[in-house]
């Protein structure tokens, strides 16, 4: 299991947005540490997407600043951050669905590739040596962690929604992350997937071979203090709690935030 000690990973230093004079964020901070599953919650509208959207620079933040690893990346593209170690899953499906399984997860190893214009041009040396190490890697380490073999040569679109969202996380770990954004990973999933994608994430987390720290944005919390190390919950856009799940649980700011959905932050499954 990855040690999930004190070294910050991801820092978000007074985050604001705006969109056409709304406030979306309001001065957020907070701080994520290499090796956690660091969670956010808030009712809809609080915020939650968008503060991912800043993280990987779909948005660009009014003020504020983000670190990865030290690094100021508020002003780097998608493209940047993700050569940094940064990847990420969306709330609403992001494949390309008329491209088989394996041509969608191949996609996301095209940063690391090194070979030039004429060794590309050519498949011998570099480029033969790069195909064949980025081919095990996908096929024997990310087809077989989401147990996806019988699907790889698919047409993506054709598959259920729930095998969607595995291949889309497999697209994500093609990047090899350090931090990879998880946006509502369960949402539209049956119960016997979202017990499969909390294996996948833990998996993901925790394995040695792998060890990516997350952040998830989630509204199953049952899912949410079950697994996560910490958890921050937004309400229109500003910070109202910060702490481990057992805390969070009976913040009576969180409870307020929720009202109809308090009961929702009891259900656990321990």
């Amino acid at each position: 299991m990855v040690e999930k000690g004190d070294e910050v990973i991801l820092k978000v230093e007074n985050l604001y947005k705006t969109f056409g004079g709304v406030a979306a964020l309001t001065g957020v901070s907070f701080e994520v540490k290499r090796g956690e599953i660091f969670s956010i919650i808030g009712p809809n509208g609080a915020g939650k997407t968008v503060t991912l959207n800043c993280i990987n620079g779909l948005y660009k933040p009014d003020r504020g600043k983000i670190y990865l690893n030290g690094k100021d990346i508020t002003r780097l593209s998608p493209h940047r951050r993700a050569a940094l170690g940064l990847a990420r899953t969306f709330q609403k499906i992001e494949l390309f669905s008329g491209m088989t399984v394996l041509d969608n997860i191949r996609l996301g190893m095209h940063i690391h590739l090194k070979s030039g214009i004429f060794s590309g041009s050519v498949y011998v040396g570099k480029t033969a040596r790069e195909e064949i190490e980025a081919r095990r890697f996908i096929e024997e380490e990310i087809i077989d962690l989401l147990e996806i073999e019988h699907i790889r040569n698919k047409i993506t679109g054709m598959l259920p929604y729930g095998l969607q969202k595995r291949v889309e996380l497999a697209r994500a770990l093609a990047l090899k992350p350090e931090v990879i954004l998880l946006d509502e990973p369960m949402a539209g999933l049956n119960l016997e997937e979202v017990e499969d994608m909390v294996r996948f994430i833990l998996d993901v987390n925790e394995e040695k071979r792998w060890q990516v720290t997350c952040i998830l944005v989630e509204h199953d919390m049952g899912v949410v203090m079950d697994i996560s190390d910490r958890v921050m919950v937004l309400n229109f856009g500003e910070k109202i709690a910060e702490g481990p799940p057992s805390e969070i649980q009976n913040h009576p700011e969180v409870i307020k935030a929720y009202l109809g959905e308090v009961e929702e932050l009891y259900v656990t499954r321990r």
